[in-house]
C-alpha cells in the first residue's frame, strides 16, 4: 500500500468472531489484502498467506473471564508480536459490552502491552459507518436510524451478560484497569488542535489515550494521529473504528487507491442458518425472513444443561432442517427471539437449577449450534450459511473445521460474507457469514442468500 511500509501493516485479535470478520471486512473492501486465523497460526499457515499485509486472530475474549485471559491471551498476542506489524490491535465490540469479571477489556491491555508494546495506546470505538459516534468521551450508537447514548441504548442497555450503565468509555475502563488513561476530544480534533492535546496527554503520563470520532474529518484526524504517531509500534484498542480511521487517513494522504466496490457473491437457493443472539435486531430478522420463505426451528436451549437431552435436541433440529432443505426450503435454527423470549427466562431457570457455571452452559450451547450446522451443511451439500451472535459464533464456528477466512462480498456493514479455508475438503471454500447481535439490516438474512 505505502511505500513507507514492507510487509505487513495491521494484524489483530478480535474478541469475537463476529468483531474479528468486522475488521477483516473492513480491509479487504478497501484494498488491503487481510486473512482472518480462527485461532493462532503456525508457519505453515502463515507462509500460505505469506504476501497478506493485515493478518488476525479471531477469539472468544468476550464472553471469558480474566483467568481464561491469562492464559489464552498471551500466546496470542505472542503470535501477533512475531509478525512485526507496525500496528496491533485488540478489537472489541463497537458498543464496548464489558465488564470485570466477562471479557474485561482492561484485563486484555494489561497483558498485551508488555508484549505488543508502543510508547501510547490509542483508544478508538466512533465509527460513524455502522452507526457509532463518540463525543466527548461518550459512546452512541445508532438503531434504525435513531442514536441512543450507550446507557439508554434499547440493547446493549438490556445486554444479558455485560449490560452497559455508562456511556463514558475511560469511566467504563477504569472499573477494568488501573492504567492512566486521557481523552482527546472532539473539540480539539475539530480546531486542529489535536496533535498538541495527544502530546499534552501523553506528557502528563497517560498510556490509553480516547479519541473522539463523530464525522468523516475526525476520522481522518485520528487516523493521522495513529499513523504519524506510532513509533515503531503501536498497540491500538477498539473497534472497526481502527481501521476505519487507518484508511480513512491513508486515502486523504494519497497512500491508499479510493474506495472501490467488491463484486457480489451471487445467490444461493438455500443456505442454513443458526442462531443463539437475544439481540431485538436480530428477533426482527427472523421474523422478516419467516416472511421470505425461510423455515424457522426453534431449538431448546435449556436442555443443554444435560449433555444427553442436548444431543437429543440438537438431532431433532438437525432432522428439521434437512427435512426443510429436502422441501427446497432455508433452514433457521434459533434458541430466541429477542430478550423478552420465554425461552431466555428458562434457559437462567434450568441453568441455575442444574447449579453448574453458566459460561460452560453457553459455550455449550454455542459448539451444538455450531455441530448442527456442520452436519446439516455436509449432508445437504450446501455452499453457505450464517451464524448469528457474537459469543455464538466465537464457539459454533470451530465446529465446521475452518482454519482460516477471508473476505468474499459485502452484505451488511458488520457482517461480511467471508470464504472459509479449511484442510477439510468438505468445508475449504465454504462460504460464512458471522453476524452479531446489533449488525445488519431487517432483511440480512435474505440478503446472505442472495449474496449481495
Amino acid at each position: 500500500m505505502s511505500h513507507r511500509v514492507d510487509g505487513p501493516l495491521i494484524t489483530w485479535y478480535g474478541d469475537d468472531f463476529t468483531g474479528a470478520s468486522a475488521v477483516l471486512e473492513v480491509l479487504s473492501f478497501a484494498g488491503v489484502s487481510a486473512v482472518l486465523f480462527l485461532q493462532a497460526p503456525d508457519e505453515q499457515q502463515l507462509a500460505e498467506f505469506a504476501d497478506y499485509r493485515a493478518i488476525g486472530i479471531a477469539g472468544s475474549a468476550r464472553s471469558q473471564s480474566p483467568e481464561w485471559m491469562e492464559v489464552s491471551l498471551p500466546t496470542c498476542f505472542s503470535s501477533l508480536a512475531k509478525i512485526a506489524a507496525p500496528i496491533a490491535h485488540y478489537k472489541v465490540c463497537s458498543t464496548f459490552d464489558s465488564a470485570p469479571g466477562t471479557g474485561s477489556i482492561g484485563k486484555a491491555i494489561e497483558l498485551a502491552i508488555p508484549i505488543l508494546g508502543g510508547a501510547w495506546h490509542p483508544l478508538v470505538v466512533g465509527a460513524p459507518q455502522i452507526g457509532r459516534y463518540q463525543v466527548f468521551g461518550n459512546l452512541f450508537a445508532a438503531v434504525a436510524g435513531t442514536r441512543y447514548r450507550l446507557d439508554r441504548h434499547p440493547v446493549m442497555s438490556r445486554h444479558p451478560v455485560t449490560p452497559m450503565g455508562e456511556a463514558d468509555l475511560l469511566r467504563h475502563l477504569g472499573r477494568q484497569t488501573t492504567i492512566p488513561s486521557a481523552l482527546v476530544d472532539i473539540a480539539s480534533l475539530g480546531s486542529g488542535r489535536g496533535e498538541f492535546a495527544l502530546s499534552e496527554a501523553r506528557a502528563y503520563g497517560a498510556d490509553i489515550i480516547s479519541l473522539d470520532i463523530l464525522d468523516e474529518a475526525s476520522l481522518i484526524e485520528v487516523g493521522r494521529l495513529m499513523w504519524e504517531n506510532r513509533g515503531e509500534r503501536l498497540f491500538a484498542v477498539g473497534s472497526q473504528g481502527v481501521e476505519y480511521a487507518l484508511i480513512a487517513y491513508w486515502r486523504a494522504a494519497g497512500l491508499l487507491p479510493a474506495d472501490s466496490q467488491p463484486d457480489a457473491a451471487g445467490s444461493v437457493d438455500r443456505l442454513a442458518i443458526v442462531s443463539g443472539s437475544c439481540s431485538p435486531i436480530t428477533a426482527g430478522q427472523i421474523k422478516r425472513a419467516a416472511t421470505c420463505g425461510f423455515q424457522l426451528i426453534r431449538i431448546d436451549a435449556s436442555q443443554a444443561v444435560s449433555p444427553d437431552t442436548w444431543q437429543k435436541e440438537q438431532a431433532s433440529a438437525a432432522n428439521k432442517a434437512l427435512a426443510a432443505l429436502g422441501a427446497g426450503a432455508s433452514p433457521l435454527i434459533y434458541t430466541a427471539s429477542g430478550p423478552d423470549d420465554p425461552a431466555i427466562a428458562s434457559f437462567k431457570t434450568a441453568v441455575q437449577a442444574s447449579g453448574k457455571p453458566a459460561a460452560d452452559i453457553n459455550a455449550r450451547v454455542a459448539q451444538g449450534l455450531g455441530a448442527v450446522l456442520a452436519h446439516v451443511t455436509g449432508k445437504a451439500k450446501l455452499k453457505r450459511g450464517v451464524i448469528a451472535g457474537g459469543d455464538t459464533s466465537s464457539h459454533a464456528t470451530a465446529s465446521l473445521g475452518l482454519n482460516a477466512l477471508t473476505a468474499l462480498a459485502p452484505i451488511a456493514p458488520g457482517a461480511p460474507l467471508c470464504r472459509g479455508h479449511s484442510a477439510n475438503l468438505e468445508f475449504d471454500g465454504f462460504e460464512i457469514a458471522l453476524k452479531g447481535g446489533q449488525m445488519g439490516p431487517p432483511d440480512y438474512f435474505n440478503h446472505v442468500r442472495q449474496g449481495s
